[in-house]
C-alpha cells in the first residue's frame, strides 16, 4: 500500500510532525514554523458554540418508507405513494445539560428528523413526549434558565426548577410525564418520538387538516428507574450514544412506525381542548392514530462533529403539502431554531453536507457570507426579478392559508370548553397502575423536598391537588416525610 503524504492545509508536504522548529538545539520555537502555528490555530478553533438547549446529542442516517396511503390529507411528494423511500437523518438529544452531560438522566429527549425529499428538506423537530412545559414562546428563555445551571452556583438548582413550575401551572401535565416511568429512556432506540406540535397538512384539492405525529418504537418502550439511571450514568456517561452506535454497527437497525392524528381544519375551533396548545394532547378516542410508514436507521455518521454537531434542524423547513398551525410555541420556534443555527454555524449552514438537500436543486439569490460555497456562475444575477432567466417564484403556496381575526395585542391563548392546566395531568395520573403512581410520587417528592422555600413547595402541591386529589395528597405526604428526616 502506498504511504499517504501528510500535508499542511495548503497542501504542502510536512517534513516533520514530531518536532517544532527551534533556534538551535534546545532553543526557543521559531515564529516561522508555519505547520506548528497552523496546527495550534486550528486546534483552538475546533469547537463551535454548543447549543443552548439539546447540546448533548447522537445521530444516525436512515430512511422513511410509506406503508399507507395518506394522499387524502397531504400532497407532500415524499408521502405520495406506498413504498416510496426518502433518506433521513435523525438527532436524539437531552435538553437541559451541557455537551459533557450524561445520557441517562431524567430529562425530555429531542427527536429531530430531517427528510431529504425531492422537493427540499423537511425538518420535523419534536421530543419523546407529546406535550411540553409551556404554551407560549415568550416564556421559553425563562423556562430554560430555570432548568440549566444557576449563574452563581454553577449547578442545576431544585429551587430554580420548582420555583418556575410553581408559577407555570400549565407545566403540571409535562411534569407528570417527566417524573413518571418514561422520564428516563433506557436508550434512544427504546423510546417513542412525537412531533409534539400541531402541524397543517394540505391535500391536492386544497383541503386543510391539522395533524400530530407519533413515532412508535418497534423495539418496545423501555425505561430506567432513578436508581438504575444513576448507576448507569456513573458507569458510562455516553450510554445512549454507545447503544445507538453499536446497534447500528451490528446491523440491528432500530425502527419506528409513524402514525398521525388527523383533524379536519373546520373542527379545530369547537374542539373541547385548544388543539394548538402544546401542553395538551388530543385523546385517541377523539382522533385515532392512522398509520403512515416506518422510519429505519441503518448508518452511523462518519464524523460526529461534522454530521451531528453541525446538523441544523428548523421547523420552518416545510415542503409543499405541509405547513404550520397557530400553535404559539411552534410559531416561536419557526424563528428561533433557524436563528440559532445562523449564530452557531453561520448564514451558510444549509450548504454543509449534512444539511444540504440530496436530490432537490437549490437555486436562489443568496450569495457570500462566511463559508459560502455556492455563489453562482459568472453571469448569474443576485437580484430578482431580472431579465436573465434567473429562478422565479411558483405562485403555489406550500400549505393552505390560516384564517385570522381580531385585534393585535398580547393575548392569552383562547380557552376551549375543557381547557385548564390540570385536567389532562390528572387523566394521565389516573391511567397509571398503582406501582407506577408510587414511583411518580417518589420522583416528584425527591426533587420538591429539596426546595428551600415553603411557599414554592405549597404552590407546586396545589397543582398536583388540582390535577387529582389522591395525586396531590400522596405527593404532599411524601414531601413532608422527606423534609422531616
Amino acid at each position: 500500500m502506498t504511504q499517504r503524504v501528510l500535508t499542511t492545509e495548503s497542501g504542502a508536504p510536512v517534513a516533520d510532525n514530531q518536532n517544532s522548529a527551534t533556534a538551535g538545539v534546545g532553543g526557543p520555537i521559531l515564529l516561522q514554523d508555519q505547520h506548528l502555528l497552523e496546527k495550534l490555530a486550528r486546534f483552538n478553533r475546533e469547537r463551535i458554540p454548543e447549543r443552548v438547549v439539546h447540546a448533548r446529542g447522537s445521530g444516525a442516517y436512515g430512511y422513511f418508507e410509506v406503508t399507507d396511503d395518506v394522499t387524502a390529507f397531504t400532497r407532500a411528494d415524499f408521502l405520495s405513494e406506498v413504498g416510496k423511500r426518502t433518506e433521513t437523518f435523525i438527532r436524539f438529544s437531552t435538553v437541559a445539560d451541557s455537551l459533557g452531560g450524561a445520557d441517562a438522566v431524567r430529562d425530555p429527549r429531542g427527536f429531530a428528523l430531517k427528510f431529504y425529499t425531492d422537493e427540499g428538506n423537511y425538518d420535523l423537530v419534536g421530543n419523546n413526549t407529546p406535550v411540553f412545559f409551556i404554551k407560549d414562546p415568550i416564556k421559553f428563555p425563562d423556562f430554560i434558565h430555570s432548568q440549566k445551571r444557576d449563574p452563581f452556583t454553577g449547578r442545576q438548582e431544585p429551587d430554580n426548577v420548582w420555583d418556575f413550575w410553581a408559577h407555570a401551572p400549565e407545566a403540571t401535565h409535562q411534569v407528570t410525564w417527566l417524573m413518571g416511568d418514561r422520564g428516563i429512556p433506557a436508550s434512544y432506540r427504546h423510546m417513542n418520538g412525537y412531533g409534539s406540535h400541531t402541524y397543517q397538512w394540505t391535500n391536492a384539492g386544497g383541503e386543510a387538516f391539522f395533524v400530530k405525529y407519533h413515532f412508535k418504537t418497534n423495539q418496545g418502550v423501555r425505561s430506567l428507574s432513578s436508581e438504575q439511571a444513576a448507576e448507569l450514568a456513573g458507569r458510562d456517561g455516553n450510554s445512549h450514544q454507545t447503544d445507538l452506535l453499536q446497534a447500528i454497527e451490528r446491523g440491528v437497525n432500530p425502527s419506528w412506525t409513524l402514525h398521525v392524528q388527523v383533524m379536519p381544519a373546520a373542527e379545530a375551533a369547537a374542539y373541547r381542548f385548544n388543539p394548538f396548545d402544546l401542553t395538551k394532547v388530543w385523546p385517541h378516542s377523539d382522533y385515532p392514530l392512522q398509520r403512515v410508514g416506518r422510519l429505519v436507521l441503518d448508518r452511523n455518521p462518519d464524523n460526529v462533529f461534522a454530521e451531528v454537531e453541525q446538523a441544523a434542524f428548523s421547523p420552518n423547513n416545510f415542503v409543499p403539502g405541509i405547513g404550520p398551525s397557530p400553535d404559539k410555541m411552534l410559531q416561536g420556534r419557526l424563528f428561533a431554531y433557524a436563528d440559532a443555527h445562523r449564530y452557531r454555524l453561520g448564514v451558510n449552514h444549509t450548504q454543509l453536507p449534512v444539511n444540504a438537500p440530496r436530490t432537490a436543486v437549490v437555486d436562489n439569490y443568496g450569495r457570500d457570507g462566511l463559508h459560502a460555497t455556492r455563489n453562482g456562475a459568472r453571469h448569474d444575477k443576485n437580484y430578482e426579478p431580472n431579465s436573465y432567466a434567473g429562478p422565479a417564484q411558483t405562485d403555489a403556496a406550500l400549505s393552505a392559508p390560516l384564517a385570522i381575526h381580531g385585534w393585535t395585542g398580547t393575548h392569552a391563548a383562547p380557552a376551549h370548553t375543557k381547557d385548564d392546566d390540570f385536567f389532562q395531568a390528572g387523566e394521565l395520573y389516573r391511567l397509571m397502575p398503582e406501582d407506577e403512581k408510587g414511583r411518580l410520587v417518589a420522583n416528584i417528592a425527591g426533587g420538591l423536598s429539596q426546595v428551600s422555600r415553603d411557599d414554592v413547595i405549597e404552590k407546586n402541591l396545589a397543582h398536583f391537588h388540582a390535577a387529582d386529589a389522591g395525586y396531590g395528597k400522596r405527593v404532599e405526604e411524601a414531601v413532608r416525610a422527606l423534609r422531616e428526616d
